[in-house]
């Protein structure tokens, strides 16, 4: 049996597990309707079956969408196929002058950048669902290997959210180190930008992920402002009291939407030209 075929059978038991699983649970909801959505969600919480071989964090939301990404995980961890080709055209194209790649998860593949950047030699590498430990694996071929002037890095919340699995504060930091040093050991300009406000995570409830997005952007500010490095701070625009969106920038709480990332750019435009002023 060649890898191909090793490959193929353990991505078909996951689907399948994950099928039945999600079977079985479809059918206990629908023996007790809930009063409320906020009910809904406690409950379907409460019920979560981990899925063989894939620990359960104890939330439904979060160990189906694992699930989901298990046969992607075991062939493709950093989703390298996604843009591979979209990179070999852009190489074929030759050197663009002061090209900027925005690097990030859902927040920055959701970015219509033509809307917002009009005319900017601007690249979208954002993935959604993504973490750093992923976007690390793929930052060579998305950005070094694309010749950037600069990269904006827009990305925190999946890593909060333990998407790709648990994570503790220091191995976020550890990758923004990363891929900080290899964008300027290639003599790319860095711009790290503020993790986007939140209170909950529909995915992942329960994580109150306000002030760990508080205390990750303040870590950011610091290494930036320490190491010579661009931040683009729009957590103030973006924020309200509470440490969320403000309702009338997002689609869902999580993820800006029109009006939202009209706010962000000028933030990100202000900081890409200091950055690209002091080459």
């Amino acid at each position: 049996m060649n890898l191909r075929e090793i490959r193929f059978i353990r991505q078909s038991a996951v689907l399948a597990l994950a099928g039945s699983l999600s079977a079985v649970a479809s059918i206990g909801q629908q023996s007790a309707p809930p009063a409320s959505q906020e009910q809904a969600a406690r409950q379907a919480e409460a019920k979560t079956v981990p899925t063989p071989g894939i620990p359960s964090t104890g939330f439904a939301g979060l160990d189906q969408y694992r699930a989901s990404r298990a046969p992607m995980l075991l062939d493709d961890y950093g989703q390298l196929a996604r843009y591979r080709a979209a990179d070999e055209e852009l190489l074929k194209m030759g050197p663009v002058k002061d090209r900027v790649v925005f690097f990030g998860d859902s927040i920055t593949d959701m970015w219509k950048l033509e809307n917002n950047f009009q005319g900017k030699p601007y690249v979208n590498r954002g993935i959604g669902g993504q973490t750093t430990p992923q976007m690390l694996v793929r930052f060579r071929q998305d950005v070094i290997d694309l010749h950037p002037a600069a990269v904006v890095i827009l990305e925190g919340t999946n890593d909060i959210a333990g998407n790709s699995g648990p994570m503790t504060p220091e191995m976020s930091e550890n990758n923004w180190r990363s891929m900080a040093e290899l964008a300027k050991a290639n003599g790319i300009r860095v711009i790290c930008t503020s993790i986007t406000p939140s209170t909950d995570f529909p995915w992942h409830r329960g994580v109150h992920p306000a002030e760990k997005i508080r205390a990750a952007n303040a870590w950011l500010k610091e290494y930036c402002t320490s190491h010579s490095l661009g931040y683009a701070d729009f957590y103030p625009l973006l924020a309200n009291a509470e440490g969320g969106m403000k309702a009338e920038l997002t689609v869902d709480g999580v993820h800006p939407n029109a009006k939202g990332y009209a706010a962000m750019a000028p933030v990100v435009q202000s900081a890409i030209d200091e950055a690209l002023r002091s080459r």
